[in-house]
């Protein structure tokens, strides 16, 4: 019983005073309590509304990440408020608090506060969502996460790139899984003079009929783009489920269509530049020239 008095009087014990609260180590352990348990209530919040949204179709996905971050961070701000009170941080306190904590972001946290606001309008907004393929500057791959503070992205090569929210918002992105992941690839190519066009055609399409990746509606399409200075000018064009499997493709079209036009005897040529030398007319014959004796002296 001594013991647990000794304790229960420590615990009681005042270390300091805020706005006329006593500070004790028991407040300061429920304040402990209260951010770890906010933690796992934000965790299983944002848990719930996810798989809320997911079932109603995998295409929800994005708008299921979007809403359950929003959950969990109200929820964290709730708790944040509640363990402050305990501790007699009211409100006025807290606004104070703000203030000055906003001085200090517009001196030295500038970027840390625009990549958060930034990533609360991602997840407002929803222009890029979880999920999507991307392209912003040099990164392109699909967005792991949208976190507080910056973009996890996932590149072709299987590495996690980190883009700062504020480069989402403020720079150019091309999100090519809105509004279909389903995406034209173009392979051009030239053949040489002479060829029949309409061989041509028929070579290519009957390429891109054979690949099975390559989508049959809408089916692909050949162009006669131009009379190049060495070549005919050609432009086959089919469309893929997925942007990230464009180079396989376009990869594989150029290989069957090197094999295709060898069989059916097409030539793509190498750039080459034709001289034409006009010859000239013939020379005036040339009079003999008389040499004359030198007088004597």
């Amino acid at each position: 019983m001594d013991s647990l008095r000794w304790i229960l009087t420590h615990l009681r014990t005042e270390l300091f005073r805020i706005s006329d609260t006593d500070v004790t180590p028991s407040s300061l352990l429920f304040f402990l309590l209260t951010l770890i348990a906010t933690g796992v209530v934000a965790a299983l919040i944002k848990r719930a509304l996810v798989h809320l949204f997911e079932r109603r179709g995998r295409e929800n996905e994005g708008i299921a990440y979007s809403v359950g971050r929003m959950g969990q961070y109200i929820t964290w701000a709730v708790g944040a408020v509640l363990a402050l009170d305990n501790i007699g941080m009211d409100i006025g306190t807290l606004a104070a608090f703000g203030a000055v904590a906003t001085v200090g972001i517009g001196f030295g946290m500038q970027n840390i506060a625009q990549n958060f606001i930034s990533g609360l309008i991602l997840l407002i907004e929803r222009p890029v969502q979880k999920g999507d393929y991307i392209v912003v500057g040099e990164t392109v791959g699909t967005v792991l996460a949208i976190e507080m503070r910056a973009t996890k992205v996932v590149s072709r090569d299987g590495v996690a790139i980190i883009v700062p929210n504020s480069e989402l918002i403020s720079a150019r992105v091309t999100n090519q899984s809105s509004p279909t992941s389903r995406k034209r690839c173009v392979v051009k190519l030239g053949v040489a003079y002479g060829s029949d066009p309409a061989k041509v055609r028929e070579a290519l399409l009957a390429v891109a009929s054979a690949h099975e990746q390559v989508l049959k509606d809408p089916p692909p399409t050949v162009l006669f783009l131009d009379f190049g200075e060495s070549s005919l000018v050609f432009e086959l064009a089919v469309w893929i489920d997925h942007p990230k499997v464009e180079p396989t493709v376009t990869s594989d079209l150029r290989f069957a269509i090197d094999r295709e036009f060898r069989a059916r005897n097409i030539e793509i040529p190498f750039p080459q530049t034709d001289i034409h030398v006009k010859s000239l007319p013939p020379a005036a014959p040339s009079r003999p020239s008389v040499s004359l004796p030198l007088p004597r002296a």
